[in-house]
């Protein structure tokens, strides 16, 4: 069977880094697995420690997420790689369901699969949207949950590592690099991960910043932003950081125009879809 190497980056997530372990170690199938640690301050060295000749700990001071995750992979061997965040977990059965399809479609380049968003008690909040690949929609949604994907290593050799400049869309701006650039990905209707959603994590408590990085990362990815993200941008900035109630017609007005202006802004005029879209939206 072919090896698996599994990297986990870390930053003060004591309170879930032992079950993040467990999911990996107890696969049941063979891992390399490396914690890549960012000079936590809180217990997370203290929890791994039980399972010092299981998996590497390094703990040094590092540039962010994907600095950590990018050196975790530049020390592992495994053909194919996993990447779990420290507060999230794998499946039972995820590793065997991967690496069973990897064997069996040496044209693949990457696999992904479904996925739930979990709670801090790991409860399942909701399914996660995940669907089958197409490059054209992956633009529009980013329908690949990062925990729930893994990919050859040949991949990091033919299109290099996640972009270390990204503080929060690391992920989907390599998806879109792969999927742009050729490389085949395959989705498998099975249940890998569970990715934690509660208010500290970064993609919930700071979604204006998200989808500001998302935008931008767009533009230089795509040339231009898809209207879907400008409106979501603007969504976030007016319902979330704002606290506008989404009900009100003033503020599908202001929606409309911060929509507007955020074209503008990220690509430097309107598309008339997007005209028609905001007009829509007033009843014009």
């Amino acid at each position: 069977m072919l090896t698996l190497s599994v990297v986990t980056p870390s930053f003060n997530q004591g309170r879930f880094i032992v079950r993040t372990i467990e999911s990996v170690l107890g696969q049941g199938v063979p891992v390399e697995y490396v914690v890549m640690d960012g000079d936590s301050c809180d217990d997370t060295a203290d929890h791994v420690k039980p399972y010092e000749g299981r998996l590497h700990f390094v703990s040094q001071r590092d540039k962010g997420q994907t600095d950590a995750v990018n050196k975790g992979i530049a020390v592992t061997t495994g053909e194919v790689i996993g990447w779990l965040n420290s507060d999230d977990v794998y499946y039972p059965g995820a590793f065997q369901a991967v690496l069973e399809h990897f064997e069996a479609n040496p044209e693949c380049d990457v696999v992904y699969g479904m996925a739930d968003h979990i709670d801090v008690n790991d409860g399942v909040i909701e399914p996660y949207p995940s669907e089958p690949f197409d490059i054209d929609r992956l633009e529009e949604t980013c329908f690949i949950c990062q925990p729930a994907l893994f990919f050859r290593r040949r991949v990091v050799a033919r299109w290099g590592l996640p972009d270390v400049n990204l503080r929060y869309c690391m992920d989907y701006e390599y998806w879109l690099r792969l999927g742009l650039g050729g490389a085949r990905f395959d989705y498998i209707p099975v249940k890998l991960a569970g990715s934690r959603f509660y208010p500290d994590t970064k993609t919930l408590g700071q979604r204006l910043q998200v989808h500001a990085e998302i935008n931008s990362m767009m533009a230089d990815t795509l040339g231009y932003v898809p209207d879907r993200w400008l409106a979501n941008w603007a969504h976030a900035l007016l319902r979330d950081s704002w606290g506008l109630k989404p009900e009100r017609k003033s503020t599908t007005a202001l929606i409309s125009l911060f929509t507007l202006g955020a074209s503008l802004w990220w690509n430097k005029g309107v598309s008339r879809t997007l005209w028609r879209t905001v007009r829509s939206w007033m009843g014009w």
